[in-house]
């Protein structure tokens, strides 16, 4: 019952991030590279406190790749920011957990698994259901701010679903060094990228917004990942991978209750597939 009350409460914790991101005035490349910083940070912390050693002796192929996975994470916060900025807190959301639909899409290309029948369906409700949430249907010519949100939104999940292929390919290493390597990858990878784009800004100096920040990179990030590595030495894969649901559900409510953005009928049957079948095929390991 611990277990899973850490990783709900992770879960609830990365649904409201959204509606967070919403009161922090920063740009989300550089709140992105905040985000790193201190998960990382924190992430180091634990691993001192805890004494646990032997990240030193990781194979550099297996650090190189770590870091290459950290990179994405860091480019699918920014995409997830920016989908935030340009449409709802609902259609991001959702545009994001397009992201099992994107795993078993992409698993043939990187992993040693196969497109099934079973899998296809999957892919097919789950594409129809992007439409819907989209809003394509409803409108003869769609916004351009919200198409560039849903494209955002995709991106965002296109690089959580590759990070996810890579850490299936990782096993057998400790997941809090895991964590903190993919962590500072994130960290290493904004730094050239501010550096080009001029992306770097002064340091927030107002309290709310220090204080927002700090919640967003500690709690967000450093706090969330702790509960749900630490949830998985009790819990089955399985288990865990149907709690991960809470988080676009929780996303869908909290949106709707604090922000008032909510979705259309048609929206909700979007939902409703995208979730429903992700859901389904976890439990039926299509």
């Amino acid at each position: 019952m611990k277990s899973y009350l850490m990783v709900i409460t992770a879960m609830l914790i990365w649904g409201s991030s959204g509606v967070f991101r919403r009161y922090i005035p920063v740009p989300s490349d550089f709140l992105a590279f905040l985000r790193g910083v201190l998960g990382a940070l924190f992430m180091l912390s634990l691993i001192i406190y805890q004494k646990r050693g032997g990240m030193n002796q990781l194979p550099a192929k297996i650090v190189a790749l770590l870091l290459l996975a950290g990179a994405m994470y860091g480019f699918n916060w920014i995409f997830f920011f920016e989908a935030i900025n340009y449409t709802t807190v609902p259609i991001a959301t959702l545009c994001y957990y397009m992201q099992p639909a994107l795993v078993i899409l992409l698993s043939p290309l990187f992993l040693p698994e196969k497109l099934t029948r079973g899998k296809i369906v999957v892919l097919c409700l789950t594409t129809t259901g992007m439409v819907l949430v989209s809003g394509i249907t409803e409108t003869e010519s769609m916004d351009i701010n919200q198409l560039k949100g849903v494209i955002f939104g995709l991106s965002a999940g296109l690089l959580y679903a590759l990070n996810a292929i890579i850490n299936k390919r990782i096993s057998q290493i400790d997941t809090y060094h895991k964590t903190f390597i993919q962590l500072s990858g994130a960290v290493l990878i904004l730094i050239p990228y501010l550096s080009i784009t001029d992306g770097w800004r002064p340091l927030p100096t107002d309290f709310y917004t220090i204080l927002a920040v700090l919640v967003l990179g500690i709690v967000y990030t450093g706090i969330a990942f702790a509960l749900y590595f630490s949830s998985m030495k009790n819990l089955s894969a399985p288990s865990v991978a149907l709690c991960g649901y809470i988080d676009p559900i929780s996303a869908l409510f909290l949106s709707a209750l604090i922000l008032g953005e909510s979705l259309s009928v048609t929206g909700i049957l979007g939902a409703v597939l995208i979730i429903g079948t992700a859901i389904i095929s976890e439990i039926k390991k299509v």
